[in-house]
């Protein structure tokens, strides 16, 4: 597709050709001039039918896009699985309400409460809902096979770590994957499980990566392989020692 961007020359079934004076793909709606230079008109590219100036059309994906990504994740983190790259982790930490959510993708050593961080192995409304992809070099509703390919080529390094066996966890993901894709994913609600601990653990919270979806029919899900237990132990970080000799530590 061509770049659109303010000054593109458009042509409009009715109005003829125009210039691009405003663009905004989030919401898929531009403004453009068509002969008055005072007069801008506000056009949609999903309804409007708006093609460049040798005809090719203007096309905007007209399905509202999800408010979350955590179902596409989820897909790709599975295609990954069954390749054989089953020490690759999803950790989410969405709010049922849509307004306060996380993702965090990490390899290696199954450890839910210290993870690694890689650059671009995260992100958060804040980012997506303006610029809704993951950061790979990715484009927005890429493709299982694609969001597979653009991590690939953009961490090969930390992808590597991920190549392995992890049985019990690979077996709990299918199963989520098989509830829950493409509408719905999982939400690992740290607040709720430090508040029931062991004594009565609720099921995974569920959220639809839709507004228009009813809430979540299916059965209940279980919490990932090594997650009882982690909110009835402490976790403190080992203090360096303290050096009062004044000579380098070794």
């Amino acid at each position: 597709m061509k770049t659109l961007a303010p000054g593109t020359i458009i042509f409009h079934r009715h109005r003829g050709y125009g210039v691009i004076t405003h663009v905004n793909l989030l919401t898929g709606w531009i403004s453009a001039r068509f002969g008055s230079e005072m007069r801008t008109l506000d056009l949609s590219l999903s309804t409007d039918d708006v093609q460049f100036a040798d005809g090719e059309p203007i096309l905007f994906r007209r399905a509202p896009p999800d408010r979350m990504p955590h179902a596409r994740l989820m897909a790709m983190v599975r295609a990954l699985h069954q390749a054989g790259y089953e020490k690759l982790y999803l950790y989410s930490w969405p709010k049922p309400s849509g307004l306060h959510w996380r993702w965090h993708l990490f390899s290696g050593q199954r450890n839910w409460m210290q993870r690694p961080w890689r650059e671009g192995w995260y992100g958060s409304g804040a980012d997506y809902n303006v610029n809704p992809v993951m950061g790979w070099g990715d484009t927005p509703g890429a493709t299982t096979e694609e969001l597979v390919t653009a991590l690939a080529k953009f961490d090969p390094q930390g992808l590597a770590q991920a190549l392995g066996r992890d049985e019990d966890h690979t077996a709990w993901f299918e199963g989520v994957c098989q509830a829950l894709l493409p509408g719905y994913m999982y939400s690992l609600d740290m607040e709720r499980a430090a508040a029931d601990g062991l004594r009565a653990m609720p099921p995974v919270p569920v959220i639809a990566v839709r507004a228009s979806l009813p809430a979540y029919p299916g059965p209940a899900l279980s919490w990932p392989p090594g997650w009882t237990g982690l909110w009835t132990r402490a976790h403190v970080m080992p203090a360096p020692p303290i050096n009062l000799t004044g000579e380098p530590v070794r």
